[in-house]
């Protein structure tokens, strides 16, 4: 059968019903809804704190609820069910691995960030460290981040559902994701993006369970996974003579060989530590989720539901994707690059349309909608907070430092003016993408964390356990260890990983797992941090106030007088906007610099509020039982899945 005949009978997908497109009409009126009457919640409040951190107000549900949701995205359902069809349960550990440190992130970094009065982590460090040029560094890396990592990925997953629906072009699909995404901005600010995360988050659960136990029905049954996945064989290679397409012989362990795996257990277990602490515990998207928290225990609380939320992509994402394999192996698990080119558009492999294949042909009529509806709501919600989150970094912490009198106008000007560049880089970025993941998202993401996040959690990890650390040591050290991620990131993309079947001529550097790069990678910016650290004069300690692990019980916030600081320089003369300004301001993701005179004995009521990490006896010793009893489920689990 020729190439063009077999794509043709493996491309038809099912098509949408007329309850589908009902349902998903339905559920996006819905969530606008829930989305406005937030935003009217957030309106109440509008001083920074209220459109940042929610007012301080938001309690351990909706926090554990928002931080999953704004991880249950394109790296889960299409990343890790991806990896799952194609290499088997081994995605899984970073998923697992990760509870440690989103409890982590309440237990050590909260305290830290909340004791010192911090928005952002760019201006927590500017406290820690002094002068400006981590701050900006940071606000810059962050952006280049949010192309590379979170809007090209998520636009990515996006239009794989829509190619999938339509057969339009990845370009075509990824458009039209970006244009529903600038009509499904919310303009409430954080309020707002909590409550619709964790409806959707809700939804997606119970949505993604349905098709869990559907799927397993196929197939007969939990107990037939394994033989049939390992039977899941495309038919260019059950007919042909290539090993290619075959499942890994390890595809049922989570701990693999530490040389020849595509897992090792040393990086996942070891080595992938300081990328999680970049990710959960000084990332300002899961940061700022906890900072919104109403006290330090409902901080703790939030990490809690979020980290039980955690052991659920087991279930309701790989064992999918593996059953997807199972089901409609000669496309999921496609060997030949020519059928797949025609299948996917990738013709290193087409895995990454597991999950959506699964929803679109297993699932009944409006269900199959009410699905469809949740995944866009949740790629669109990550997008247009990133849009919102990049274009008030750019504009407030990088324009501002050299534009110091910009008019409000222009502020507004500037932050359009940045979404629609980032669109337009990330469109740019899709093919180099595609290039750079073969036919697993979940790889690509995972590599992109691990070649600039290490050097980065050394940073606060050096910046809150040493006082010692200094600002030119964080700083260089930071680079050099950045240096040698990005040259093997630079260096993947020059050099692409070879199809099956066809030797690896790549040099050494490319051969040694990421994992073991992003080791590498701590240990130069560690070392550089502590001899630079020795070699230069350490910050006073009246400047250490609250900004360290060891000082966040004290009584003084730190004396910043005499610290560069741009932001002192500009033009503090403020007004108080209109209603109609503020949410036009906010539409545009920028906070309303207007301030409401205050008393100053509610100045410093707020203040108390802001910077309290103290805690109810009783709930914290449920909160420390319950953290504990995570700990040790997880080293179960990940023992029993071994």
């Amino acid at each position: 059968m020729a190439d063009s005949e077999v794509c043709t009978k493996i491309s038809s997908t099912s098509y949408l019903h007329w309850a589908d497109i009902l349902t998903i009409v339905a559920y996006f009126v819905v969530v606008l809804i829930v989305g406005i009457l937030a935003t009217f919640r957030a309106s109440r409040k509008n001083d920074a704190s209220g459109y940042f951190l929610a007012g301080k107000s938001m309690t351990f549900f909706p926090i554990g609820a928002s931080i999953f949701a704004s991880n249950i995205g394109a790296p889960l359902f299409v990343g890790l069910s991806g990896t799952a069809a194609a290499s088997g349960f081994g995605g899984m550990i970073f998923e697992w691995h990760a509870i440690p440190f989103i409890l982590m992130l309440a237990w050590v970094f909260i305290p830290v960030f909340t004791s010192s009065g911090v928005f952002t982590m760019p201006e927590y460090l500017q406290k820690r460290y002094g002068g400006t040029r981590l701050r900006i560094y940071l606000s810059v890396l962050s952006i280049v981040l949010y192309i590379i990592t979170k809007i090209s990925v998520e636009m990515y997953a996006g239009a794989v559902f829509v190619q999938m629906l339509f057969g339009w072009s990845m370009y075509a699909s990824g458009i039209l994701v970006l244009v529903f995404s600038a009509a499904f901005t919310m303009t409430g600010g954080l309020t707002a993006v909590m409550f619709t995360d964790t409806l959707q988050t809700i939804v997606l659960t119970v949505g993604a369970a349905v098709l869990l136990f559907k799927s397993l029905t196929e197939i007969g049954g939990y107990e037939y996974l394994q033989p049939k996945y390992m039977e899941a064989i495309p038919n260019t290679t059950r007919h042909g003579n290539s090993s290619c397409g075959l499942p890994r012989q390890d595809s049922f362990s989570l701990l693999r060989d530490p040389l020849n795996s595509d897992y090792p257990w040393p990086g996942t277990l070891i080595f992938n530590i300081p990328s999680d602490i970049w990710f959960w515990c000084s990332d300002q998207i899961m940061v700022q989720r906890s900072l919104a928290a109403k006290n330090l225990s409902h901080a703790k609380g939030g990490s809690i539901v979020a980290s039980y939320l955690k052991i659920l992509p087991f279930f309701l994402f790989v064992v999918p994707g593996m059953v997807a394999r199972i089901l409609y192996p000669d496309e999921v698990a496609c060997a030949d690059p020519a059928i797949c080119e025609c299948i996917c558009d990738n013709p290193a492999g087409c895995s990454n349309i597991a999950y959506p294949l699964l929803v679109l042909r297993i699932l009944s009529p409006g269900l199959r909608g009410l699905m469809l509806a949740a995944l866009f709501a949740a790629v669109m919600s990550t997008l247009t907070s990133v849009f919102n989150s990049a274009s008030s970094i750019f504009t407030m912490d990088l324009w501002r430092r050299f534009r110091k009198n910009a008019r409000e106008w222009e502020l507004l000007l500037i932050g359009r003016l940045v979404v629609l560049v980032l669109v337009g880089l990330s469109i740019i970025w899709i093919p180099i993408m595609q290039a750079a993941q073969g036919d697993q998202l979940w790889q690509y993401w995972q590599g992109m964390m691990s070649a600039v996040g290490p050097p980065w959690a050394m940073v606060f990890i050096m910046g809150f356990f040493w006082k010692r650390t200094t600002e030119q040591a964080a700083f260089y050290g930071m680079l050099a260890g950045q240096a040698l991620g990005f040259s093997r990131l630079i260096m993947s993309f020059a050099y692409p990983a070879p199809p099956c079947g066809t030797p690896d001529d790549r040099p050494y550097f490319l051969k040694i797992h990421f994992l073991y790069v992003a080791a590498m990678e701590t240990a130069v910016a560690g070392i550089c941090m502590i001899a630079i650290s020795l070699k230069t004069v350490p910050r006073p300690s009246s400047k250490l106030h609250r900004v360290t692990w060891w000082t966040r019980h004290d009584d003084q916030m730190p004396d910043l007088s005499g610290d560069e600081d741009d932001d002192s320089q500009q033009d503090q003369t403020v007004k108080e906007h209109s209603e109609c300004t503020r949410r036009v301001m906010v539409c545009c993701g920028m906070p309303d610099d207007s301030q409401i005179r205050k008393s100053p004995e509610e100045i410093k009521a707020i203040q108390d509020k802001m910077t309290s990490i103290k805690e109810s006896p009783k709930w914290k010793t449920f909160l420390d039982i319950n953290g504990i009893i995570l700990i040790a489920v997880t080293a179960f689990i990940i023992g029993f899945y071994r």
